[in-house]
């Protein structure tokens, strides 16, 4: 019985080089593609849904909020906040939100090219969102309920009292962003929970004094769809004070050695 040796096809030394060559090549295409979609577009895309479903939800409360109080625009912003959070957290950080996106930028937890992209998202965001609580509910809930926008009714003594509401309750929301998520020291698993909980926390308490916005997209959104612009200019001037009042006491003092600047050693 004659025993057969096997055939064994090899591939040269060049061939096989040529061909690892371009096989690394194309890995390198594709790792290219991925990382730049994961890093840039895909945390946008994620803001854009997430600021789209929690406007939608705050300003769906609002229209068809037919008992009067806070009660309810507290539990359904905050219980939707947290859910967007929880959901999307891990793809953008769970701004929703251009104050946020502003104090955790200068206190280190994101790069800067993305500061500009996250806030046109959040803004489209806002407007897709009232859009589509327009869409859904009848004209005259909607005009009585203006939509959802903010329309504060202050002699011009209050408007100031009012800017300064919106900074406090604002300063509020984004501490706990700053030390419950970018904060490496305080920074805890139930972030999601406790950032829901201040915005409810919030709008109990300030919620009769400038509506407790503390968010200029939730502004934005509602005030293009329904044309409400009356002192607006409040919503952006106030959380975007109150964010730099905590990235002032975040960065100086409450920070862990990686965002504090002073005293490092």
């Amino acid at each position: 019985m004659t025993k057969t040796e096997p055939e064994v096809f090899t591939i040269s030394g060049s061939e096989m080089g040529q061909v690892n060559e371009e096989a690394e090549c194309s890995r390198s295409r594709g790792n290219k593609h991925t990382h730049i979609y994961e890093q840039y577009v895909q945390p946008c895309l994620a803001e854009f849904l997430g600021s789209t479903l929690f406007i939608f939800v705050g300003c769906a409360c609002v229209v068809g909020n037919s008992a009067p109080g806070a009660i309810q625009p507290a539990l359904a912003h905050g219980l939707a906040l947290s859910i967007v959070i929880m959901l999307f957290g891990q793809i953008s950080g769970g701004h929703f939100n251009p104050a946020v996106t502003l104090c955790v930028y200068l206190c280190g937890g994101m790069s800067l090219a993305l500061v500009v992209p996250y806030i046109l998202a959040q803004m489209l965001g806002g407007i897709a969102g009232a859009g589509l609580v327009r869409a859904v509910f009848n004209t005259l809930d909607y005009q009585a309920g203006t939509g959802g926008a903010f329309t504060p009714e202050a002699i011009p003594n209050d408007l100031g009292k009012i800017t300064l509401a919106e900074l406090v309750l604002t300063m509020f929301l984004t501490t706990t962003v700053a030390m419950g998520a970018v904060n490496g020291k305080t920074s805890s698993q139930l972030a999601p929970f406790g950032i829901g909980l201040t915005v409810a926390a919030d709008i109990l308490a300030g919620g009769g004094l400038s509506g407790a916005c503390m968010n200029p997209a939730r502004a934005f959104g509602p005030a293009v769809v329904a044309n409400k612009w009356d002192h607006h200019w409040i919503y952006w001037v106030g959380p975007m004070a109150g964010a730099l009042c905590t990235v002032i006491h975040v960065r100086l003092f409450l920070g862990d050695r990686k965002t504090r600047i002073i005293l490092r050693k």
